[in-house]
């Protein structure tokens, strides 16, 4: 018999939203992992909030809901609250029950910047790691550090004279900016331009920074995600303005963080993979100073002078085949920036000021350690 094509709606619904979610959909294990997290940081929630004044959003469901931005690359606030007026799945994911209204967009993102401000983010990687179920997963001495850049909400035409205030050329010289609009032409070329004494007046935090000889410059942060070995796991994030000695900086930073010497356990070895930007002589030492084993790519090329550059990673550490083994290992941070860069959409930060670009990295950090839990709980035993 042919069914019929008619519309037969009803005014009432009796199927409960969490029967709809197939038992065996990965987020049914995220969402009660990221619930035990969210139950832990109820008092720093409270602390952020005031007492008086009307309901805001509840920042649970906030943060469930910038987790799915990121899980499916939704490109804007608005885009999601659009997402979340109809996507079932979504509005069981952030608790939204099926006849709740969504939030305007412009009310989500003053909320979600309260959170940004509160380092709500630092804490919710460090719960996450914490986890029952994630912390077995996690190795206890091996461990692989690098960098990125993270292109910055501003333009070139932005990086301009720290004493152009008149917004003429940095010549001082007569300039395009006399003609009307809003996009006006700018000519930098053939002219020096350095952080010294240039920065952008759109976002003062980002700094002109290139990769290496050859390659463009541009206004960015630096991004570093420190990782541990066994299963490619974010432990550990720092933003930073971009520099040549921000890496080894920040990892210096993240290792003290994540292991600190006065703990208990503090002083068990540990070994640090990196590739060839960290084979500096001071920053060897440093890793040495705190007990950690620096397995750093040797950098020995010959440099323009026509000698060969000196390296501290000689054959007392090279000669082990953990070496070896963290040389290949280390490759894997490259799938973590590949994925917030090219998943999450953070390939450039729609956000302003080195906090803010800063937790919202790390929010994208501990999105990535999210989606591999399935399939890791899944195989462990």
């Amino acid at each position: 018999m042919r069914g019929s094509d008619g519309k037969s709606g009803s005014f009432f619904s009796y199927v409960d939203l969490d029967e709809r979610i197939p038992k065996t959909h990965p987020l049914r294990l995220i969402r009660a992992i990221v619930n035990d997290v969210l139950s832990d940081l109820s008092g720093d929630f409270s602390s952020v909030y005031s007492a008086q004044g009307g309901p805001s959003i509840a920042p649970e469901k906030l943060l469930r809901a910038l987790l799915l931005q990121a899980f499916y690359s939704i490109r804007s606030e608005r885009q999601l609250m659009e997402q979340l007026d109809f996507n079932l799945l979504y509005r069981w994911f952030v608790g939204l029950g099926i006849d709740d209204g969504v939030w305007d967009a412009s009310t989500f993102c003053k909320n979600r910047d309260r959170l940004l401000e509160a380092e709500i983010a630092a804490k919710f990687l460090t719960g996450i790691i914490k986890h029952r179920q994630v912390s077995r997963l996690l190795s206890r001495d091996h461990f692989s550090v690098d960098g990125t850049l993270i292109d910055a909400w501003a333009s070139m035409k932005s990086f301009r004279a720290k004493d152009d205030s008149a917004g003429g050329n940095d010549d001082g010289g007569p300039g395009p900016f006399d003609r009307p609009g809003r996009n006006q032409t700018r000519d930098f070329h053939g002219r020096r331009r350095s952080n010294a004494s240039h920065a952008s007046v759109t976002d003062p935090d980002a700094r002109l920074y290139r990769k290496g000889n050859g390659k463009e410059s541009r206004l960015c942060y630096m991004g570093h995600a420190l990782m541990e070995n066994r299963h490619g796991l974010v432990v550990g994030s720092a933003l930073t303005l971009a520099s040549g000695t921000a890496e080894r900086a920040a990892a210096l930073e993240m290792i003290d963080e994540y292991r600190p010497p006065q703990e208990p356990g503090g002083g068990r070895r540990l070994t640090l993979a990196g590739d060839k930007g960290y084979d500096v002589e001071a920053f060897v030492e440093d890793l040495r100073g705190r007990k950690v084993t620096p397995h750093i790519a040797v950098q020995d090329h010959v440099s323009k002078t026509g000698k060969r550059r000196k390296t501290k990673i000689d054959a007392r550490t090279t000669r082990h085949p953990g070496y070896a083994i963290s040389q290949v290992v280390r490759k894997r941070i490259e799938e973590v920036f590949g994925w917030t860069k090219q998943g999450a959409g953070l390939r450039q930060s729609k956000f302003r000021g080195l906090a803010r670009v800063g937790a919202q990295f790390t929010l994208t950090l501990a999105a990535y350690n999210l989606i591999r839990l399935p399939k890791l709980l899944a195989a462990s035993p």
